[in-house]
């Protein structure tokens, strides 16, 4: 019986192995065509699949206590914003780092920081790790259009590269700076209350809580934390626990891009 199913085994191991492929084949077709078509070395960027998106509406739906109809708003209006589209590839093409980054806007989970911009009103909005300043301009966007309809809001970044944010140029710049130094250190300085934190900096989880530590007494009643590492890291959810926040996490869905995604941690309050 023993040799009968160790045959069998063997007999079926084809068919197993062409299963196996069929997920991996079109992975390595989509980084061919990356290899040759992007400049990008990290960060990457991507769309959100049609599917993907509309979960991401419900899911912030729930953390904002808005309708998901709201959200998804929202969400087309920073994908509908061609002032912005065009910033951001005009200066990436005339930017000194143009060989490391692609000139088409992706926003990827950024249009759900825009929605919760959007949709929270915030006065003070902090990004640690900056980067290119590709989530600098969707959040000042988000704020400069709060700010017309009469709630105005400041994004401080924060960035040990005094290179980063290069991005956050022209009309976005006046909702919005770029502190640098060590991000531990520029938050100890700020003395406003804080309503929308991302945690995007210093990837290592030990970093990661000492930033959500050194913020917690700075965050206004109603803050909202996100965490961009909640995908492979606890620290976010052990920081909403102990904190008494609730806690939520979105997974990406990148379409036709290699990369299997990030997502959105948050620690929010229903009170």
């Amino acid at each position: 019986m023993n040799v009968k199913r160790s045959v069998l085994r063997w007999l079926v191991l084809p068919v197993r192995f062409k299963s196996a492929a069929s997920y991996c084949t079109r992975r390595l077709v989509q980084v061919t065509r990356w290899l040759f078509k992007s400049r990008e070395h990290t960060n990457f960027t991507y769309h959100l699949t049609d599917l993907n998106q509309r979960y991401l509406a419900h899911f912030l739906g729930i953390v904002c206590n808005r309708p998901a109809e709201t959200m998804e708003g929202y969400m087309r209006e920073v994908l509908d914003d061609m002032a912005l589209r065009d910033h951001i590839a005009k200066c990436t093409r005339e930017g000194k780092r143009n060989f490391l980054a692609d000139d088409e806007p992706r926003y990827a989970r950024r249009i759900g920081w825009y929605a919760i911009v959007r949709a929270m009103r915030p006065s003070v909005v902090i990004e640690t790790g900056v980067d290119k300043g590709l989530g600098a301009c969707v959040l000042t966007a988000a704020l400069m259009r709060n700010t017309a309809e009469g709630y105005p809001g400041k994004y401080y970044g924060t960035d040990i590269n005094p290179k980063a944010g290069y991005l956050l140029q022209g009309p976005y710049s006046q909702y919005g700076e770029i502190l640098y130094g060590d991000s531990i250190e520029s938050l100890k300085k700020m003395d406003a209350l804080i309503d929308l934190f991302i945690n995007d900096s210093d990837h290592s989880m030990d970093y990661e809580m000492r930033e959500f530590e050194t913020v917690a007494e700075k965050l206004s009643q109603h803050a909202m934390v996100i965490g961009d590492n909640a995908h492979f890291s606890d620290k976010l959810i052990n920081f909403a626990k102990n904190t008494k926040r609730n806690f939520l996490f979105f997974q990406e869905q990148p379409r036709d891009h290699w990369y299997p995604g990030g997502g959105i941690g948050v620690a929010y309050s229903c009170k």
